[in-house]
This record gives C-alpha cells, structure tokens and sequence, in this order.
C-alpha cells in the first residue's frame, strides 16, 4: 500500500492559517494566522470583532472612507477608499493572544500579506519570519522595506494553493 504524499510544514502551517480563517464571520474578508516556533504550534488567531461584541455579519460593517494618493503613473491623484473599523485583524489578535517569550525566534503564517499598521506590531514583536498567501497590493512596497530594515524574513510559498473547504478566492477585492 502506498502511503499518501506529506505536506512539507510550510504548507501544513499556512492550511492551518486558512482553516482558521474560516472561524472569522467579516463579509469582507476572511484572515488566518497561527504562530509557529520551530515546528510547534503556539497559537492561532483570525480577524474579527471584539468577544462579546456583535460583529459585521450581526450588526454590519462599521465602514469608514479615507483619502490616499493614487498608485504612481495613475491620472487621479487621489483614491477613495473604504474599510471596516468593527474588525480586529487576525495578525492583532494573534500577538494579543499569545506570549512574547513564545514568540521570539517564531514565524507567523498568515493568510494575507499584514496591512501597514498588522507589520508594524509585527516588526516589533519578536518574530523572525512572515510567510504569507495573498499580496495586499496597497502595502507592499512599503511593507517589504520595513521587513528588510528589520533584517526579517517576508516570503511567500511559491505554488501554494488554499485547502479547498475553507472557500477562499485568491484575487483581493
């Protein structure tokens, strides 16, 4: 009898960060992320609202609308904007969830690239690692070059493909 193909641990890890996505009721988007030290598991954590408190899919999306300048090469010279304040992200309440001691020397597997404000409380977490999914086109650059100031690892997994029973659509909308 042939035994079935394992999972390398970057992809058992980031499987998991999706099955918790599936834990979150925002409309908007469904995150997912789990704390690793070594190969162990310390926590995992998805986006939502505050225990105890409706979320969206009760009370609805509490939707602010913000400015930014356009992307670079763009005619308008500002976008509006839309997101939800209701909502703590999963990568938040991951690092309120867990321990620092558990997290120095760990790696985050997160289902989409950390926002701006998700990789500043990161950077200063003492994590080494972010391996994500989806890239938050919005944040990139600027992500990416706080990471590499901050000497951390910031990766994706090349071919990576969600589990199939945690409803997930690659493209950001």
């Amino acid at each position: 009898m042939t035994q079935p193909l394992r999972k390398d641990w970057d992809t058992y890890f980031m499987d998991i960060a999706f099955m918790a996505s599936t834990r979150s009721r925002c409309p908007r988007r469904h995150v997912g992320a789990v704390l690793v030290q070594g190969k162990k598991l310390l926590g995992t954590a998805y986006n939502g609202a505050p225990m105890g408190v409706p979320d969206c899919s009760e009370a609805g999306c509490m939707i602010v609308e913000e400015f930014e300048p356009a992307p670079a090469g763009s005619a308008e010279t500002m976008v509006k904007k839309q997101r939800c304040i209701r909502t703590i992200h999963a990568e938040q309440n991951l690092l309120l969830f867990t321990d620092r001691i558990d997290r120095e020397g760990s790696t985050v597997y997160v289902t989409d690239q950390p926002c701006w404000t998700c990789a500043n409380m990161l950077a200063n977490s003492g994590i080494r690692e972010i391996v994500y999914h989806r890239v938050y086109q919005k944040d990139y650059a600027k992500v990416a070059a706080l990471m590499a100031q901050k000497n951390l690892v910031f990766r994706t997994i090349e071919g990576y493909v969600p589990p199939p029973d945690t409803g997930v659509q690659d493209a950001l909308s």
